[in-house]
């Protein structure tokens, strides 16, 4: 029985390991300022976080990240991903059940929050991304395509307005457990956001402001769509159990 559970212990860490470097890898937009880039790992370091323990969602997180960063040639950043995305999976995973469990904040205070928080976050893309993160881009798909254009300072009011489209959407039609998976996330999401700053600004010396639109705008949609498919895995997983 025991040697069962920790096979079905090492399975889970592998398969979230790989899809958080699944989703890190598909499809990833070169920042030229910082020479770092945007990609689709929160979208599946939350989701582990909210269906797996802290230990899970630390490990997926940071070697599932790191590897992506080594693959991908950006290995100047693999160090600080390694410890950044492990503690963002291990802090949205603790304290969305820390939350669920005991929480305190009452039903509109929530709401009201959450809300709160996500307009922040847009707030900022808005504001930074349209003074700051403008100019000549690069899009790589899969290492199969490669891309490049011109990012306008306008694009960014569509930019933002799209990012808190599907939270604000989701937040407003389900509002318990969802206010507080979006508070957890938040404040993993800020985690990860400061710790590449200091990184970029402190360690490699980069012009660090550039990545915070781009990691702001990872946060909100790996938020956007881990939520939907928490909701939907654990839907089925309750469905498969009755």
């Amino acid at each position: 029985m025991l040697a069962r559970k920790q096979s079905l212990k090492a399975a889970e860490i592998a398969l979230s390991t790989a899809l958080v470097l699944a989703a890190t890898i598909m499809v990833n937009v070169y920042v030229p300022a910082t020479r770092g880039y945007f990609n689709l790992g929160e979208t599946m370091i939350y989701l582990v976080a909210l269906l797996f323990n802290p230990f899970t969602a630390a490990f997926a997180g940071g070697v599932g990240s790191a590897l992506a960063d080594i693959i991908l040639g950006y290995t100047i950043y693999a160090p600080a991903t390694l410890v950044i995305k492990a503690v963002e999976g291990a802090v949205a995973s603790a304290l969305f059940r820390r939350l669920r469990v005991g929480g305190r904040v009452g039903g509109r205070a929530l709401l009201a929050l959450s809300t709160g928080t996500v307009l922040a976050y847009s707030l900022l893309i808005l504001i930074i991304g349209y003074t700051i993160f403008v100019g000549e881009v690069e899009l790589t798909l899969s290492e199969f395509l490669r891309l490049r254009g011109f990012i306008d300072p306008v694009i960014w009011t569509f930019i933002a307005s799209a990012l808190i489209a599907t939270p604000i959407y989701v937040l407003v039609r389900k509002r318990g457990e969802i206010g507080l998976i979006l508070l957890s996330l938040l404040f993993a999401g800020s985690i990860m956001i400061l710790g590449y700053y200091l990184y970029e600004q402190l360690i490699l010396g980069y012009y660090a402001l550039a990545e915070v639109p781009v990691n702001l705008g990872q946060v909100i949609l790996g938020i956007a769509v881990a939520i939907p498919t928490y909701m939907l895995v654990r839907r089925h997983i309750q469905r498969s159990a009755e």
